[in-house]
């Protein structure tokens, strides 16, 4: 037991400098991939190796090839470092290794999960009759949150979809706007519609859905339809009208689904909360907690307004999985069975936040997100959004020279960001979703930027000369 007290505080010596050291180090240092791998080994010894050597052999090995994503100055994507808290509740989850299936598991993981699930309905503005489940992240949630759907639409119909599959099934309307997310087209082909089942709607000038578009779609079918609608488009930040969606949703007898993989935590703050605004309305929801909730990889929750049609589309139906009680448990909501206990690390990072502290998680990204526009824009470069939220779109120059700048940015490691196609245009794409992200990581990382961009237009002067 000795020795495995001395292996997890040499485990937790290496993460905690690690992340001592995020504040300073560059984001991200360039790696030949082909060495990377040559650290890991090549053949698989024959002997055991001590523990401890292991992990010191892994930290060695990985060093280089660690990217500072839950560092302050990661802008790419939408991704949020880890808080304290949380942090630490999956070190402890970790040494605990429960297993959420159930109660009976692990007691502690589902008392954990239904009082982390009631504090994000609280949270995120959703019914508190709505069911929870703890999920990878908006992926996994957006294809439960749609398989509900399908369940509620074929019901309706008198089929059962979960007996008798699609095959030979009536059919049922897919609608959704340009601009949703990838993840809703793979939801679709995992769910068997397919995307060539979706039927379009236009968007805005901001990227959110529109609502005359929509009624006209809705309108010029029949049938049950499943509507996805959106809260924090991933280049623009911009919010559906979901009140009005959803009414209209609900006029033509549809379900309404919301990805709000990052864009629902705008209802944490009274701020951002009207860019919300009806979103108890809708039938289900996907969100991330990897995101802008700040906690550990891989977190993710779905939430649908009927609980029994939730349990019904994902559910076990094997007679020794299924409790004495009757009662759906922590994976009826779910897909995965054997997973880890999420709920710890989402409980830790709500109790150490409180309302007041979520609140002020999303208004000060959202204010730094401001302030990075600001700054570039006084360096010359044009922004392309309305900063609404926490994202940011640039644009430096054509398509070419975004994606060197982008490169450069990169390789230069004062932060990282990506590059992104928005309406025709190649553009750099900015997300403040990190809790230690400071004024500061703000300024040095515009600054950066703006001067990579001098650098690449002079660069492009000598040449043409």
């Amino acid at each position: 037991m000795n020795e495995t007290y001395d292996l997890l505080r040499r485990a937790a010596d290496h993460a905690v400098h690690y992340r001592a050291s995020l504040a300073n180090q560059a984001v991200a240092v360039p790696v030949d991939p082909l060495t990377l791998r040559r650290r890991f080994g090549v053949a698989l010894p024959d002997a055991p190796t001590p523990p401890d050597e292991v992990i010191d052999e892994l930290t060695l090995a990985a060093s280089d090839g660690l990217v500072a994503t839950a560092g302050p100055r990661f802008f790419g994507f939408v991704i949020g470092g880890s808080l304290p808290a949380a942090t630490a509740a999956d070190m402890v989850a970790l040494g605990w290794d429960q297993v959420a299936f159930n109660a009976t598991l692990s007691p502690a993981a589902a008392a954990a999960e239904e009082v982390a699930g009631e504090w994000l309905k609280d949270l995120l503005g959703i019914p508190a009759s709505a069911s929870v489940g703890f999920v990878t992240g908006a992926q996994a949630a957006n294809t439960v949150g749609l398989a509900a759907a399908r369940h509620h639409a074929y019901a309706e119909l008198g089929w059962d979809v979960e007996r008798d599959g699609l095959v030979g099934a009536p059919p049922v309307r897919i609608v959704a706007g340009v601009e949703r997310h990838a993840t809703i087209d793979r939801s679709l082909r995992l769910l068997g519609f397919g995307t060539g089942a979706i039927e379009k709607v236009a968007a805005d000038d901001h990227g959110a859905i529109d609502l005359a578009d929509l009624e006209r779609v809705l309108s010029a079918g029949h049938g049950p339809s499943i509507v996805c609608l959106q809260a924090g488009n991933v280049n623009t930040g911009a919010c559906d009208d979901l009140r009005r969606a959803c009414e209209i949703v609900h006029r033509h007898g549809g379900w309404a689904h919301v990805d709000g993989a990052f864009g629902l935590w705008a209802a944490a703050s009274p701020r951002t909360a009207h860019l919300v605004s009806g979103v108890e309305l809708a039938d289900s929801w996907g969100c991330d907690g990897h995101k802008w909730l700040n906690v550990p990889y891989d977190s993710g929750f779905v939430f649908c307004s009927r609980p029994e049609v939730h349990a019904a589309a994902v559910s076990y139906t094997a007679s020794y999985l299924v409790g004495s009680g009757g009662a759906p448990g922590l994976s009826d909501f779910a897909l995965e069975s054997s997973r880890r206990a999420r709920g710890f690390a989402v409980w830790a990072a709500l109790r150490e936040l409180g309302r007041q502290g979520a609140a002020g998680l999303v208004e000060r990204t959202c204010r730094l997100a401001r302030r990075f526009a600001g700054r570039l824009a006084s360096g010359g470069v044009e922004i392309v959004n309305d900063v609404v939220l926490n994202q940011v779109l640039v644009s430096v120059g054509d398509d070419e020279f975004t994606d060197r700048v982008v490169g450069a940015v990169q390789q230069e490691g004062t932060c990282w960001l990506g590059g992104t196609t928005w309406r025709g245009r190649r553009l750099i794409r900015i997300s403040v979703s990190n809790w230690s992200t400071t004024d500061d990581d703000i300024d040095r990382s515009a600054d950066a930027i703006l001067r990579i961009v001098a650098q690449e237009r002079d660069a492009d002067r000598e040449r043409s000369r």
